[in-house]
């Protein structure tokens, strides 16, 4: 089960880890290494999300998810989404913008590569954290069976039932942000601020998108799906049945939510590598390795089934998802090293793990307890007489 969850994983490792010795001898080597590790540590509570997105979707679109998606998400958003962003807001052509990553320049340098893109980094930052807001918002104004932190989950269930509750503190968050955060010495005031506002606007409004195209084709599936299987003619063969698992548009649009989800997880990881390196090529390499753990991770987690059998890991992951919208806000104007990012996530996601294993055991004693009672409580045989 590990080997051939994991098997690509670690090849993808070994490749990459030859290239960056290839590429850049031993500090490429040991900058691989170290990206790699950045990015499974930043993205482990992305992988708990991911998965709980991809027990809806068939075989077909987890593999989907495993190769096209990889590619998305290593190439796309590791190497060119960088590239985008950079010639787009120094108003360069693709050919110019390669040439000054190549560069290796200095960030701390004005011009070079790596500081255009800390130049970036507030309207990257509004973007990815008002997804990632807007996620955990919808999550927890949303009536559960199960809380984890029931003293707060509960209230926010009773007033959830607001109506679009969440894009209203959404919106009220941005501007806070904007305005409290958006300040600089570099740019003019205003237009600082114009950029985080447009930017956190486009990335709720990105959420309410795909989200809303995924909910709408997933009911019109499963009307159409109750119609052709009426007869009881197509078989289900997963670990679920087949009439939990999105298909037609409404898995293709799940699908792209999860690419868009995964973006926004990986934007503190991008802008994050170059304090380490300023080379996108090592960088691009760096972080595709840990993207490629992650992506096995979250297959790991559906095929085991880990979800349903640790019921706080969920909320644990969207409380860490919580954190980090708010965390990216905070980078719109200081600095925060990316190890308190990722012991964030982790600390959430084990604490929720270790609330799920002491509920499962107080369950599993529950049930001991009565079936002894009942066993105390059920007459005993009186013997037989003896014969004379």
């Amino acid at each position: 089960m590990l080997l051939r969850t994991f098997g690509g994983s670690l090849l993808i490792a070994v490749l990459g880890l030859a290239l960056g010795l290839i590429y850049g001898g031993g500090t490429g080597l040991a900058l691989v290494a170290i990206l790699g590790i950045l990015e499974i540590s930043l993205s482990f509570d992305n992988a708990v999300v991911n998965a709980t997105v991809l027990v809806r979707m068939s075989p077909f679109w987890q593999k989907i998810f495993l190769t096209v998606g990889v590619a998305i998400a290593v190439f796309g958003m590791r190497l060119v989404f960088p590239l985008l962003i950079v010639g787009i807001t120094a108003k360069l052509n693709p050919v110019e913008a390669i040439r000054l990553a190549l560069e290796k320049g200095d960030p701390d340098k004005k011009g070079t590569y790596g500081y255009l893109l800390a130049q970036a980094h507030p309207a990257i930052a509004a973007f990815g954290g008002m997804f990632l807001l807007m996620l955990f918002l919808d999550f927890m104004f949303e009536e559960r069976e199960i809380t984890w932190l029931s003293f707060i989950e509960k209230p926010l269930a009773r007033i959830g039932k607001l109506d679009q509750l969440s894009v209203v503190i959404a919106l009220g968050t941005l501007a806070a942000a904007a305005y409290t955060l958006g300040e600089s010495a570099d740019t003019a005031q205003s237009d600082r601020i114009s950029t985080i506002l447009v930017a956190g606007v486009l990335g709720l409004a990105t959420y309410l998108l795909v989200n809303g195209l995924g909910e709408f084709f997933d009911t019109d599936d499963e009307d159409d799906e109750s119609e052709e299987t009426e007869g009881g003619e197509i078989e289900y063969t997963l670990d679920k049945p087949k009439a939990t698992h999105v298909v037609g548009k409404a898995a293709l649009f799940l699908f792209l939510y999860l690419e868009v989800l995964d973006a926004s997880f990986s934007f503190d990881g991008v802008v994050g590598a170059f304090a380490i390196t300023s080379d996108p090529i090592i960088i691009a390499i760096g972080l595709g390795v840990g993207a490629m753990f992650i992506r096995s991770l979250t297959v790991f987690l559906v095929r085991k089934g880990t979800l349903s059998e640790y019921v706080y890991l969920e909320h644990g992951a969207l409380w860490a998802i919580g954190a980090l919208s708010i965390v990216l806000l905070i980078t719109i104007e200081y600095e925060v090293p990316e190890v308190v990012t990722g012991l964030i996530g982790v600390g959430f996601i084990g604490l929720a793990l270790i609330s799920s294993i002491v509920r499962n055991r107080r369950a599993a004693d529950s049930d001991e307890s009565s079936d002894d009672s009942g066993d105390e409580q059920r007459p005993r045989p009186r013997p037989a007489p003896a014969q004379t």
